[in-house]
């Protein structure tokens, strides 16, 4: 099968089945280091729908894990005046048990289709992209061939499929050295542009935050997260977090072929500066001196290790006003 429909499979069941954040789970994600995270995440969204003109939105989030990003960036625009419906993009029951103890009164959608049409949507999409399903080309001395995954007596193994066109990969890439591999995520861009479709009608914005570059390139990122450390992620398929790097620059071709505005990406490092994470890390210190070391522990987290690694990008309707941290 196809390297993009084991991938689907396989994280099917993992979520399925699983709470796998925190210290018992598979990985932390930035809402679950600090409440810093959703907090400025939620500012950034009052801010833009203020200078917007205060209009009906319907806020969204693809993905919410435990709904603890959620919970707090609804207390942070709360205080700002905005305090809209809730609604989650989630498939996986075991979490939507888990977001329902934070956020009681959400609605629970399997896509974006059912997703309200009539105002304004502000989505927020943290660790989302990169959990979508990649396609991978690999190059031979002949030519590219798509990479598939067989299974042999349990035991699953990358091999190279048919060959495929070279007028479907990328001019700069078409001679690459044998052995390179290729990403693309056609989940990923179909559900950019149904949003983006969206937000141009409806008006709005999005802001997709994730580990990831500015592609297309060359070189594979499929990786397998167990118990906070790397993993194999041909074996126990189901059992391991999947995951790739996201191609912002092809999502936000594709928001912007779809009628939005895209804006970035940037550092989170450079975003949540924008924002004023040091000025609200001075401020939880204030409150809680005796949490100092801790709090100032998770605001490096967020800003040093995470920083570079993870990028914003964002989406506006082309009538929104430039959204915070990322200029005009």
């Amino acid at each position: 099968m196809p390297v993009s429909q084991f991938m689907a499979a396989a994280n099917a069941h993992y979520y399925a089945t699983r709470d796998p954040l925190g210290a018992g789970g598979d990985f932390v994600t930035a809402p679950e280091i600090s409440q810093m995270f959703g907090e400025l995440i939620g500012l950034w969204c009052a801010d833009l729908w203020d200078r917007a003109g205060r209009p009906d939105v319907a806020w969204v989030e693809l993905g919410p894990g435990r709904g603890t990003l959620a919970a707090d960036a609804r207390r942070a625009m709360a205080k700002a005046g905005l305090s809209p419906p809730v609604h989650f993009i989630e498939t996986s029951p075991r979490l939507r048990a888990a977001q329902a103890e934070r956020v009681p009164d959400a609605t629970w959608h399997d896509g974006v289709d059912t997703l309200p049409a009539d105002v304004a949507l502000i989505v927020v999409a943290n660790e989302f992209f990169d959990a979508l399903p990649i396609r991978q080309l690999i190059r031979r001395s002949d030519s590219w061939h798509e990479r598939l995954v067989a299974c042999q007596d349990t035991l699953f193994l990358p091999i190279a499929g048919k060959p495929v066109p070279a007028d479907v990969l990328p001019d700069p890439l078409r001679d690459a050295p044998a052995g390179s591999i290729l990403e693309t995520s056609p989940a990923g861009v179909a559900v950019m542009r149904a949003l983006a479709s969206r937000i141009a009608r409806q008006g709005g914005g999005l802001l997709a935050v994730d580990y990831g570059y500015e592609g297309p390139a060359l070189g594979g990122t499929l990786q397998a997260v167990r118990g906070h450390g790397f993993a194999n992620p041909f074996e126990t398929p189901g059992e391991v977090d999947l995951s790739a790097h996201v191609d912002f620059a092809t999502l936000a071709a594709a928001a912007q072929g779809a009628g939005a505005v895209a804006w970035g990406p940037i550092s989170q490092r450079d975003l949540l500066g924008q924002l004023g994470i040091d000025a609200r890390t001075t401020a939880l210190i204030r409150a809680a001196p005796d949490r100092e070391t801790q709090l100032l522990a998770d605001r490096n987290r967020l800003m040093a290790d995470m920083g570079e690694l993870f990028r914003a990008l964002a989406l506006t309707h082309r009538d929104w006003p430039a959204p915070a941290g990322f200029g005009a």
